[in-house]
């Protein structure tokens, strides 16, 4: 399978700047080589003008074909001390140039070569990870959201068609794969079928149920969240295999309706949706110090309790209780840890939530 559409975080030390440091070094010794023949250019004769004393032009010229050692023998050291320089001198910068000349055609081989062992060595132990298809707003945002919740950038893979955008991913230390993600063979090159979770955030409604649905075939178990642009769509989204489905225009113009009916809600929603600062969301494991209290007299303030999997609204009377094992959607300060003691409650032990943090 060709490799070329894959690009890995960029390093430190590009390619072209490893090229770009060499050309300048060979220039560096073909000016030491220009002003040494240069300050002894009465010890050189030239075939063609011989009564002439060598110009600035003619010792970079020499300088060019002893370098690449062409050595027409038309400018010739003619002097013992011209030719001691030649041979003390100027024949180990000669060498110098070989070498730096071989180097860099073999460094560019080499890169190459490392590059593809990088990318079969990504391929090789990429499992569990997060697929993000499209590098726009709305990916770019789910990116950045994934990450402050602990999710690690080499566990995260963009699918972006977009040159420009498969460099933003890259400069951003991710994973990309530049290509269309409804065809198969683009989705195989970010390992789907090892994928754990699945965002999809197309343009367009119909490319968004294509993905879903090839996405969906290749990976059965993976969790697919998928943006829509229309309401009427969801249910076509659902269908090709989506377990999660957000409506950006319908979102979009609700919070721009409650925000100039209320501007107060307004805020606290858009807060809620920022991340880093605030209020926040966040889901947590019930801890053994929560367990037979009702959701409304915890430190957190719980919104909702998923049991076996399901949502209740914290005024469920399914939920009176919470249980061991119950997942709590609360809404905490953005500096807080899921499990963190709330600021000024009275101390008491915490443990550690059962299964880590969401």
């Amino acid at each position: 399978m060709p490799s070329s559409l894959v690009k890995l975080p960029a390093r430190e030390l590009t390619p072209a700047r490893a090229l770009a440091m060499r050309v300048v070094l060979a220039m560096g010794l073909l000016a030491m080589i220009v002003a040494i023949v240069y300050f002894d250019r009465e010890g050189y004769n030239d075939s063609q003008h011989p009564d002439r004393e060598l110009t600035l032009v003619d010792t970079v010229y020499y300088a060019t074909v002893t370098l690449t050692t062409t050595g027409y023998g038309d400018i010739v050291p003619a002097t013992a001390p011209a030719r001691l320089v030649n041979a003390v001198l100027i024949t180990p910068l000669r060498i110098m140039f070989l070498i730096l000349l071989v180097g860099t055609t073999l460094e560019v081989l080499a890169s190459q070569g490392r590059e593809q062992l990088r990318i079969t060595r990504w391929r090789r132990h990429m499992r569990d990870h997060v697929i993000v298809v499209g590098y726009g707003t709305k990916g770019r945002s789910a990116v950045q959201t994934l990450i402050s919740h602990g999710v690690a950038k080499d566990d995260i893979v963009i699918i972006d068609p977009s040159s420009a955008a498969s460099s933003d991913a890259q400069a951003d230390g991710l994973a990309c794969i530049v290509g269309d993600a409804t065809r198969r063979d683009i989705l195989a090159r970010a390992e789907v079928h090892k994928a754990q979770q699945i965002v999809v955030t197309a343009d367009r409604d119909d490319a968004a149920v294509l993905v879903t649905l090839m996405a969906r075939q290749s990976n059965g178990h993976a969790y697919i969240v998928v943006a829509v642009r229309e309401e009427q769509n969801v249910d076509l989204v659902r269908q090709s295999g989506a377990d999660a489905t957000v409506t950006s225009s319908e979102a979009v113009g609700r919070l721009l309706g409650l925000s100039t009916v209320s501007p107060g809600l307004g805020h606290v929603l858009d807060d809620l949706l920022t991340s880093g600062e605030g209020l926040e969301v966040a889901e947590r494991d019930a801890l053994p110090a929560d367990v037979g209290k009702s959701p409304q007299h915890l430190e957190d303030q719980v919104i909702g309790v998923i049991r076996r999997g399901h949502l209740h609204r914290y005024f469920d009377p399914a939920v009176t209780q919470v249980e061991l094992g119950d997942k709590l959607i609360v809404v905490r300060s953005a500096v807080d840890l899921p499990w963190a003691p709330r600021p000024g409650a009275e101390p008491r032990e915490r443990a550690e939530p059962v299964g880590g943090d969401a």
